[in-house]
């Protein structure tokens, strides 16, 4: 004689078990599927800096003190006085979102292996304004040094009367203030006492490094 009893508890745990299989993949699913969402997001967010080209017109850089640099296409600018030194290049935005520029590192090319990184963030200049470069557009980066008494001030001023490579690393993110980059460029000497600017690295602050 069947056991009814037994018979509807094993039907009951057996349906139970199904509905907690089938609520767990539609949870997996739903999590996978705002995870893709998340991410789509943030790559419709997302800058990636690269010199501008050589076609692209001339960046007039303006500064505080009423000092002006010309950056021609693919190329940079510095200029070195007695009180202040100058630099100024322009960049493209390769990205599908607006790059914020936030702040700058300098170096010459002498001081750095290949294998060298950037330095913590917190060393970096600060610039006295967000730069706002628009996606797929033309902008520029610029940076100063005020301070005479500086290490940083002596080097650039050497490097720019010696007519030698010198090293930006710049600090940007998206206009959230996320997905924040470094991205070092090069400004190496042309025959016409120009800079030429090229990019070495890229380095993702706030997600995996592809590397």
């Amino acid at each position: 004689m069947a056991d009814w009893v037994t018979i509807s508890s094993l039907a009951t745990a057996g349906g139970t078990l199904a509905l907690a299989v089938s609520t767990f993949a539609s949870v997996r699913s739903a999590n996978r599927s705002a995870r893709v969402a998340e991410r789509s997001m943030l790559v419709g967010l997302r800058p990636l800096l690269m010199p501008s080209r050589l076609e692209d017109p001339q960046q007039k850089i303006g500064f505080v003190d009423g000092v002006w640099l010309v950056a021609p296409g693919g190329g940079g600018a510095a200029q070195a006085t007695a009180e202040a030194v100058y630099l100024g290049f322009g960049v493209w935005n390769a990205g599908s979102g607006i790059a914020v520029l936030r702040g700058w590192d300098f170096n010459i090319a002498a001081s750095l292996d290949a294998a060298a990184t950037h330095a913590r963030l917190e060393d970096f200049h600060s610039l006295t304004r967000d730069l706002y470069i628009p996606s797929r557009d033309l902008g520029f980066w610029q940076g100063a040094f005020r301070d005479t008494a500086s290490a940083d001030f002596a080097a650039a001023t050497a490097a720019i009367e010696a007519h030698e490579r010198m090293i930006i690393d710049v600090l940007y993110g998206d206009h959230e203030g996320g997905q924040r980059v470094v991205t070092r460029f090069l400004m190496s000497p042309r025959e016409d006492d120009g800079w030429l600017v090229s990019v070495g690295r890229h380095w993702n602050i706030d997600r995996p490094d592809p590397r």
